[in-house]
């Protein structure tokens, strides 16, 4: 059966109230200084960042933010029976959520429900580090050793899990199809995957508001509302599946 692969981008989340950070009215372009909040050196040596940055997480869109109708197509289109794989740019947890198997999301940029120590790389829940904040602690410390605590996301300046990218390309490359929705496809390496799927033969099917760099490999660039488009597009590729297309 048809392996569908999903490439999400911070588009199929703004409909549950999680702003994006590059398109027309993203955090970037409103806040420029926000870039230092979420970026490695800053956060390392700049205990004010780190204050910063918490306090950013502590009032995160995420935590309130509740799967839409997009995330539940994907969802669906898993129960339905087809194989897919969810590649996500995003940190919000929202697909898992959804109800797609965790084991089938990859999450390039690693999760903001939890927190990592950046010496002895502990990790547990951002709930536990947030309550912390909430009762005085502008800059939580790691409580096994001391160290300086960060979202487990990757931020700026850090590197890509090399073994979740290589499961991101070996996706990319076994694939029947391949969407990307809701990312612009400009931040690499994940924007290359469109290039890789395509390459290695997958029929590639661009869901974004605005053009990307890889629209001329696409096979279908779809420009509608990711909420209303991606339901209707997956809907199209169960029913293909049903009918042995």
């Amino acid at each position: 059966m048809t392996l569908v692969a999903i490439l999400s981008g911070a588009g199929i989340s703004t409909d549950s109230g999680i702003p994006d950070y590059r398109g027309p009215n993203g955090l970037w372009r409103k806040d420029p200084e926000a870039e230092k909040l979420v970026t490695y050196d800053f956060y390392m040596t700049d205990p004010e960042i780190r204050r910063r940055s918490w306090q950013m997480r502590r009032t995160s869109a995420t935590w309130h933010a509740e799967p839409n109708v997009a995330h539940r197509a994907v969802a669906d289109l898993e129960r339905a029976g087809v194989p897919v794989r969810v590649i996500t740019q995003n940190v919000d947890g929202l697909h898992q959520l959804a109800g797609v198997s965790a084991r089938k999301v990859l999450e390039l940029h690693g999760t903001a429900r939890e927190v990592v120590c950046t010496r002895c790389h502990a990790r547990s829940p951002m709930a536990e580090a947030l309550t912390r904040v909430e009762a005085g602690e502008a800059d939580p410390a790691c409580t096994v050793c001391g160290g300086i605590l960060k979202s487990a996301t990757v931020m700026f300046g850090e590197r890509l899990d090399p073994m979740v990218l290589g499961e991101a390309m070996s996706i990319a490359k076994a694939c029947e199809v391949f969407i990307a929705v809701g990312t612009t496809l400009q931040v690499q390496p994940a924007a290359s995957l469109a290039g890789i799927a395509a390459e290695y033969g997958a029929r590639l099917i661009v869901v974004n508001a605005e053009p990307t760099p890889y629209d001329e490999l696409a096979e279908e660039t779809i420009r509608e509302p990711i909420g209303t488009a991606l339901p209707s597009l997956l809907a199209r590729l169960s029913a293909e599946a049903d009918a042995g297309g």
